[in-house]
């Protein structure tokens, strides 16, 4: 497991690459949903009674194998939806995750709600893909980019209006915020180890300026820990496979929230 990242990055730079044959990046920008203007995943985190949550849609992963084969990405949208997120992620990367552009493209299609692509960008393409295929935010990972490479991604992804979210995991890689990320994640989740440790998020947490909206990510299964990482300046919590594993992701997504706002009172 501990060399699955870079397996993920070798097949991913091939499939760009055959991706770059089959669709011209001057296809994409025929796109229908190219020329819409995005939802603002950050400003819905920064509104005062936003849940903050962040629901995933997400099939299977490598950590945890399969998760959820049969979900209906529309149901699971209107269910994240009228559960009161303010926002939601949508696997991509088909071998390791089980996504694809269709399920994306499904809940664009119902939910009126800020998605973000989750995939792993690494190469130009992929910005123009993200927003071709209706993405109004697309995720950054540090580990998998080089400083420069980062900062360059994240400015076409601006300039095509979308929003970006970086994804760090350790303090070294901090240099990888520049000014046109938006919001930061921080994944509790040791990428070698796979174990969750939120106090590392939260001092890594205090390294970063307060003006970029932050997020935690990953391992978060007590509606407790959300309430005390608000606490902490988190403003939104990026929640997947606690909900995906039951038969209905939406119904317990509403419970879990319930039992947030219940915590706060």
């Amino acid at each position: 497991m501990s060399n699955i990242l870079e397996d993920i990055i070798a097949w991913k730079a091939a499939e760009v690459e055959i991706a770059k044959q089959n669709t011209a990046v001057d296809q994409l920008l025929t796109g229908d949903y190219f020329k819409r203007t995005c939802f603002s995943l950050k400003t819905r985190l920064l509104e005062a009674k936003s849940s903050g949550i962040i629901a995933e849609f997400k099939r299977r992963s490598p950590s945890k194998g399969m998760i959820n084969e049969t979900a209906m990405p529309e149901e699971v949208a209107v269910g994240y939806r009228n559960s009161g997120v303010s926002g939601m992620s949508v696997l991509t990367d088909s071998k390791f995750f089980g996504g694809s552009f269709l399920d994306f493209k499904k809940v664009r299609a119902t939910a009126d709600l800020p998605l973000l692509r989750k995939d792993f960008i690494i190469d130009e393409y992929q910005v123009y893909e993200t927003k071709s295929i209706g993405a109004d935010v697309m995720l950054l990972i540090a580990a998998n980019l080089e400083v420069k490479q980062c900062h360059q991604l994240a400015a076409i992804a601006k300039q095509l209006g979308l929003e970006v979210l970086l994804e760090l995991h350790e303090e070294r890689e901090l240099d990888h915020i520049s000014e046109d990320i938006d919001i930061v994640g921080i994944n509790n989740r040791n990428l070698k180890t796979f174990t969750v440790d939120l106090e590392h998020s939260i001092q890594l947490a205090k390294k970063i300026p307060d003006n970029f909206v932050k997020i935690s990510e990953s391992g978060i299964g007590n509606p407790l820990d959300i309430v005390m990482l608000k606490q902490q300046g988190f403003k939104g919590f990026l929640i997947g496979e606690n909900f995906m594993k039951t038969n209905d992701p939406g119904a317990m997504c509403k419970e879990f929230i319930d039992q947030i706002k219940a915590g706060e009172n």
